[in-house]
């Protein structure tokens, strides 16, 4: 359920763009930064973690009650009610799902489902009280603190449940809470979908360009109200520079060569891209979809990281960057003082790389040239033996101690813990940019560039004088990408140690 109806959301945020975006025709696609809109919220994580709450403050409040009231002297006078309290906290969330309470509509109008909230609360405390009943145990709790307990425990939910509507109304309208959505394909099979996405009342899409390399009659300027932004190449920089969640493929699934040839251009994009199945006559079976509203989808490419997975990889990045830096901030600070006392200039380097989503950052390093011979462009690999690194820089520069101050970039959510290592702008492999020798190298960027990564422990890090070896670092990097795991990542971390001890690659 969105705060606007699809119709009037679509075509305002279209309206917005094509403000900022500039041309009579078709517009050059270059939005300032603040026209990008705030970053989505998981639906799946939001009602996780309301059912985290609604647990929570339900056996938090009888907790408290028995805490205040019974003053329990000992472990076994508690452990009875330990087990009544834990029994509540796990029936809440398993009930109020049933009743369609973790659903947006219920999170906006908690007024309108509060008597289905009463009934599951009512319904919780009438089958305990009828267990106890026939196991002849009532004898063991206090009527008191039970009836305390209902009473309050219900009203504490409805507040709880009050605290999130004012929370999810305000995501909701800021757009947090709706997918946002480019379409590439235009003509009959683009506006089609389009208005069938408008008649679908659980629709939470929110379409803000439309896209396609064809100016003829098969695809006009203006499909279904939207007007189109461009080709496949302003596409690409549209989602590079705004917030898109999305890309629907309007095409049709019988042109295959036609499919392939963009696809191929647009699958380093980090967002979900599928295919418009909705005027296929071919039809598969229902696993193969996935659905927008009502609409089904053929999934073509995830994005890597959503969901929890997002969240942990976000917990796992703050926590032990956190915990690494208070450990070597010993380390750190003799490193510093060699530095100064080895050469003159300053102790940091920082050089811009491509981070997530091509977005350029500015990395942090401990200074290993001498200053009026860096290269903050990487114009020029180090090689071994290269009179611009210091005696301080060849040891930290071995011993990958210089990437130590990337430990602030993760606390500044720039750079992850684990990740395909983040490259100079220029870097160069053969006398070649990167991309120009390995197809698709910006696939990498679909996530957020690492301190360490698979090709790093795998033996694949140092100077890259040969096209092979930015080839097998881009493969590993792939290869993470796509099998990427909270224990992937440990493991990955635990091997980096191990891996450093290797430095015949690294000048």
């Amino acid at each position: 359920m969105r705060h606007e109806p699809f119709s009037q959301r679509g075509l305002v945020e279209q309206g917005k763009l094509q403000t900022l975006l500039s041309g009579p025709s078709v517009p050059a696609i270059g939005v300032p930064s603040h026209a990008a809109a705030a970053s989505l919220i998981s639906k799946r994580v939001l009602s996780g973690l309301v059912r985290l709450g609604d647990g929570f403050v339900a056996a938090g409040l009888g907790a408290i009650i028995f805490l205040a009231y019974l003053r329990p002297e000992t472990l076994t006078e508690s452990a009875s009610y330990v087990t009544f309290l834990l029994g509540v906290a796990l029936a809440v969330p398993v009930l109020f799902t049933g009743a369609g309470l973790y659903s947006t509509h219920a999170f906006l109008r908690p007024v309108e489902h509060l008597p289905r909230l009463a009934g599951c609360w009512l319904l919780i405390f009438a089958a305990l009280f009828a267990l106890l009943f026939f196991a002849q145990a009532g004898d063991s709790y206090s009527r008191l603190w039970a009836g305390s307990w209902f009473v309050g425990g219900l009203g504490m939910l409805t507040a709880y449940r009050g605290i999130v509507a004012i929370a999810v109304r305000r995501w909701n309208k800021d757009g947090r809470l709706d997918r946002r959505a480019v379409l590439y394909g235009g003509g009959k099979p683009a506006e089609d979908l389009l208005e069938a996405m408008r008649a679908s009342s659980d629709c939470d899409v929110t379409v803000i360009g439309v896209f396609d390399d064809r100016n003829d009659d098969r695809s006009p300027s203006s499909i279904g109200g939207l007007r189109k932004l461009g080709n496949t190449s302003q596409l690409v920089d549209f989602v590079r520079r705004n917030r898109t969640d999305l890309l629907i493929v309007t095409l049709p699934l019988t042109a295959e060569a036609r499919l392939l040839q963009v696809l191929k251009r647009l699958w380093v994009l980090p967002i979900d891209i599928r295919l418009s199945a909705y005027t296929q006559k071919l039809r598969y079976r229902p696993r193969a979809y996935s659905y927008v509203g009502n609409i089904p989808l053929v999934d073509v490419f995830d994005k890597p990281l959503s969901d929890w997975s997002q969240v942990a990889k976000f917990l796992e990045d703050r926590v032990l960057s956190f915990l690494l830096l208070v450990l070597v901030s010993p380390v750190m600070a003799l490193i510093a003082l060699a530095i100064k006392l080895d050469s003159k200039g300053p102790v940091f380097f920082k050089q811009k790389r491509y981070g997530f989503n091509n977005e350029l950052i500015e990395v942090y390093k401990f200074r290993s040239m001498y200053t009026d011979l860096s290269d903050a462009n990487a114009e020029k690999l180090v090689s071994k033996g290269d009179p611009r690194v210091t005696r301080v820089g060849k040891f930290i520069r071995k011993t990958s101690l210089d990437e130590l101050p990337q430990l602030f970039n993760v606390l500044r959510g720039e750079l992850s813990l684990v990740g395909p290592r983040p490259h100079a702008t220029h870097a160069k492999a053969a006398n070649a940019l990167y991309t120009d020798v390995v197809e698709g190298y910006f696939a990498r960027h679909k996530v957020k560039p690492g301190i360490t990564g698979w090709a790093q422990i795998n033996g694949w890090r140092g100077e890259t004088d040969t096209a092979e070896k930015i080839e097998r670092r881009v493969e590993h990097d792939l290869y993470y990408i796509e099998n990427w795991s909270l224990f992937f990542d440990l493991y990955i971390l635990a091997r980096t140690p191990i891996a450093l001890l290797k430095t015949e690659n690294a000048y």
